[in-house]
This record gives C-alpha cells, sequence and structure tokens, in this order.
C-alpha cells in the first residue's frame, strides 16, 4: 500500500474538474477508467500516471486498488458501477469514497458496514455535494434540538447537471417521491409540496428522493425526513407525472431515449457558470411539542463543492483519518465540517 489515490471515472465532467482541482492542490492520483486514450488525454495535461481498468475485470481491478490506499469513485450511474467497486475494495483493504446522491446505493452500503468493519476499510459514499453540505446541516440541527422527531432539508440554486447526474435522475423517474417515515423508506405516489425561505422570501418547493433521505436518518435517527428541491418547470413536469407515466418512462425504451437526449445535453456547467453559482440549504428541525429549529447555509456551486469536499475527504483519509465501515460525512468530520471550506456559510435562524 501507498500514500497514494485512485480517481475511478476521471473522463466524466466531475472527474476532469476533480483530477484539475488535484493539480491544483499538489496530489498526485492515480487516474483509472474505461477509456484508455481519454484517460492518456487526461493525464498528460496534468503529470498523472493512468491505467485502464474496466469493472468487469477484477483481476485488473485488484491490481489497480493494490497500489493505492484510497479510492474515490466518480463514474456513475452508481447503481450499475458502485457494487463491484466496493467489492474491490473489500478484497483488496482500499477505502472507498464517492460522489453518489443515489438512496439505494447509500443503503447497500450501510447494509455492508460488517463486512468493511472485518476488512478494515472505510464506506463513505456522498463525499460531494451530494450529501456533506446537507448531511452537515442534518447533523446540525439535530445538534440545536436534540429531540427532533422531524427532519426538512430543502435545497436552492442547482443549475446546469453533469450528464452522469441527469442519467441517474432518468433512473429515479419510476421510484415515486421517497422520504422515511418513522424509521423506514417509503416511497409517495404524489410529492408533498410547500413554501419555504431561502433567504430571500418564501419559495415553491417540491419533496424529491434525495441521498439524504438515507444519510441523514444514519447521522441523526430522525425518523421522518422529507428533502424539497425548489421548484422548476423540470420539477413540476415531474411531480405532474401520474402512475402510469411513471411506469412507462421507466421502462427500458424509454429509459434509453431520454438517456440518448441526455448525451446531447452539454457537458456539465462552463468555469463562469460555476464560479458564478452557489447553492442554499435550508434546515428545519421539529420536535414532538412542536418545537422548531431553522438554519441556513450557503456554500459554492455544487461541481466545484464536489471537488473541494470529495478531496479534502481523500487527503484526510490518506492522513490516518479514517473509522472501518459504514460512515457519512458528518458521523465522522462532524456537523461544522462544511463550515471549513471558503464560501460556506452557515447562518441559524431564530423561529
Amino acid at each position: 500500500m501507498s500514500d497514494r489515490f485512485m480517481i475511478y471515472g476521471a473522463t466524466g465532467y466531475t472527474g476532469k474538474l476533480v483530477a484539475r482541482t488535484a493539480k491544483a492542490l499538489g496530489m498526485k492520483p492515480l487516474l483509472a477508467g474505461r477509456n484508455e486514450a481519454r484517460l492518456k488525454s487526461i493525464a498528460a495535461q496534468h503529470g498523472f500516471e493512468y491505467q485502464a481498468i474496466s469493472l468487469d475485470d477484477e483481476a485488473a481491478l485488484d491490481a489497480g486498488l493494490a497500489q493505492v490506499d484510497v479510492v474515490l469513485h466518480i463514474a456513475g450511474p452508481f447503481s450499475q458501477t458502485s457494487r463491484p467497486m466496493v467489492d474491490a475494495c473489500i478484497r483488496t483493504g482500499a477505502h472507498y469514497l464517492d460522489i453518489t446522491g443515489e438512496i439505494d446505493v447509500f443503503e447497500a452500503c450501510a447494509a455492508r458496514d460488517e463486512e468493511a468493519k472485518e476488512a478494515g476499510i472505510m464506506l463513505m459514499p456522498g463525499v460531494g455535494f451530494d450529501v456533506v453540505p446537507s448531511d452537515c446541516l442534518a447533523a446540525h440541527m439535530k445538534r440545536r434540538l436534540s429531540d427532533a422527531t422531524e427532519l426538512t432539508l430543502g435545497i436552492s440554486g442547482l443549475g446546469q447537471m453533469s450528464h452522469g447526474t441527469a442519467k441517474t435522475g432518468v433512473e429515479s423517474i419510476g421510484k415515486g417521491t421517497r422520504v422515511r417515515r418513522e424509521g423506514h423508506i417509503v416511497s409517495l405516489r404524489k410529492a408533498p409540496r410547500r413554501e419555504i425561505d431561502f433567504g430571500g422570501g418564501a419559495k415553491s418547493a417540491i419533496a424529491i428522493g434525495w441521498g439524504d433521505v438515507a444519510t441523514a436518518w444514519h447521522s441523526t435517527h430522525i425518523p421522518d425526513i422529507t428533502v424539497y428541491f425548489e421548484a422548476s418547470p423540470q420539477l413540476e413536469q415531474m411531480a405532474g407525472m401520474g402512475g402510469f407515466m411513471r411506469w412507462l418512462m421507466s421502462l427500458g425504451p424509454a429509459q434509453r431515449a431520454l438517456k440518448k437526449r441526455v448525451e446531447q445535453m452539454p457537458e456539465g456547467p462552463t468555469d463562469a457558470q460555476r464560479h458564478e453559482g452557489y447553492s442554499v440549504l435550508y434546515g428545519e428541525a421539529v420536535n414532538a411539542a412542536g418545537e422548531k429549529a431553522v438554519s441556513r447555509l450557503r456554500t459554492p456551486e455544487g461541481y466545484s463543492l464536489t471537488a473541494m469536499t470529495g478531496l479534502e475527504i481523500v487527503r484526510r483519509v490518506l492522513a490516518g483519518d479514517a473509522k472501518p465501515g459504514f460512515q457519512t460525512p458528518s458521523s465522522l468530520f462532524g456537523a461544522d465540517f462544511i463550515t471549513e471550506f471558503d464560501g460556506c456559510v452557515r447562518t441559524d435562524i431564530n423561529s
């Protein structure tokens, strides 16, 4: 083992951004992925080593991971790519980090907690915008109201999506709106709606099945959790779909057509859009007596923040700050971890 780490999925939009950020920070990752020609080009730009590895090739994957202590897994959709990478990390003793926002992936990693402990490795999915800021905000709300029974999270300011993020959204169409009720994840046929003040007055918001439905429970054990996005035309269209249309759009032909359309979109936000963009997250905790705590968290644009938080977590794990088993960002690094990053400002609101 060495003190190096692997970026797997370095040829996608987020992978290229993370590689560029790693170079600026003086880090030297091993770049990996399936497309050797693209890997070679990106590696040459930064002076990094690279290795073409398919997730289907166990021997090659194990040989690659044997060279590193940590993998930062960026190749989505994680519904398809997470399990083979976690399997390989358990076989080789490499810590597993990824940037997923997929509820099922979080839950699958959590279910392998004991297996990871036996292997002496940490499984921490969600080390980017999904879900570092929202997970830290959830932990902060629990700290503010320790007997909270209901947690509401809201997210505003999401801009242009990468191809990987958009494809993950396509895959979720048939799943309804997932929330947590009495400690269990349930799917609602109709998306809840409410007004949320992200700092500029009340805005319409629509519930979505965001990763915190999984992670906020593991971090706080608050039994009822709902995550909202500020309403947009696309979200309104999704929320207005009936059960039959959702089922139809979840079938193979529709999924392939939608993903093909995603490939024709811009790869992700431009550098200018990232520098100008920002997000605001809303946290609200309520206890059985009706007492309420409200906080807001402003962050840089999501992809920029993903590169910042993902690589800082890599740095900490390489320095020995890791705990075997399944972990969430706030469970290991604390609720205030997010406030250590430039541009992240948390404000507690009197309510």
